[in-house]
């Protein structure tokens, strides 16, 4: 379960997060493309931009939900 004590600062504000248990899978940016983008010199990934439609928080919670290391929480800021 994601920790939201050891989120990456580069999230974006609010629900979704990824935290530091990421072992940069690409999982979430292939499932949600307009919200999750990998930290090239960290090799993590993070939320970039919050759902704003329907569609891109149906895919954040599937990004959540599949994440094998389970690195997505859903309880951030906002």
């Amino acid at each position: 379960m994601a920790d939201l004590a050891n989120k990456y600062a580069e999230n974006a504000s609010g629900k979704f997060y990824v935290d530091n248990q990421c072992i940069d899978c690409d999982l979430c940016r292939e499932t949600a493309p307009a919200n999750f983008k990998r930290h090239e010199d960290g090799g993590y990934f993070y939320v970039f931009n919050q759902p704003t439609t329907p569609e891109e928080e149906t895919q954040c919670r599937e990004a959540l939900e599949g994440c094998p290391v389970e690195a997505i929480g859903n309880n951030g800021d906002g």
